[in-house]
């Protein structure tokens, strides 16, 4: 047998952290997005998902992330303590008229989806010549004829 004694301060502080993680389980899929050279990057953070449980659609320039975290339980488990947000979460994201949706790449390690976004050819930065002082292109074609 076990005695445990009540403290009211450790029952607020108990119910300020569950608070404090309800917030947190509104983000379910914590992402990072960066730019490499030519290409987007964004990972979405999605531990204890099995890679078969994600669905990746895209339709025009929005990308839609569905993903379900079963429980580990089974049923007749008698559970004592359950901390870990479970269910369906989605997540689009928007993005812009530079990236070629077209040729997406994902891939799921370890919990980690990762997307990866070509820059469309016409957005990646080019070199201009620039033609010296009356050398542009009206002169040469009004000299041409």
């Amino acid at each position: 047998m076990t005695l445990m004694r009540f403290d009211p301060f450790r029952e607020l502080d108990r119910f300020s952290e569950q608070m404090i993680a309800s917030t947190r389980a509104l983000r379910t899929m914590p992402m990072e997005a960066y730019r490499r050279g030519d290409e987007f990057y964004v990972n979405l953070e999605l531990p204890g998902v099995d890679p078969n449980d994600v669905d990746l659609t895209v339709e025009r320039n929005v990308v839609t992330i569905r993903a379900r975290r079963r429980p580990a339980r089974q049923e007749g488990d008698e559970v004592i303590v359950d901390e870990r947000p479970q269910g369906e979460y989605t997540r689009q994201l928007l993005l812009g008229d530079n990236l070629d949706v077209g040729k997406l790449h994902a891939n799921f390690d370890r919990g980690v989806l990762t997307l990866r976004i070509p820059v469309t050819e016409s957005s990646r930065p080019r070199k201009v010549e620039i033609a010296p002082a009356g050398k542009g292109p009206e002169t040469i074609e009004a000299g041409s004829g």
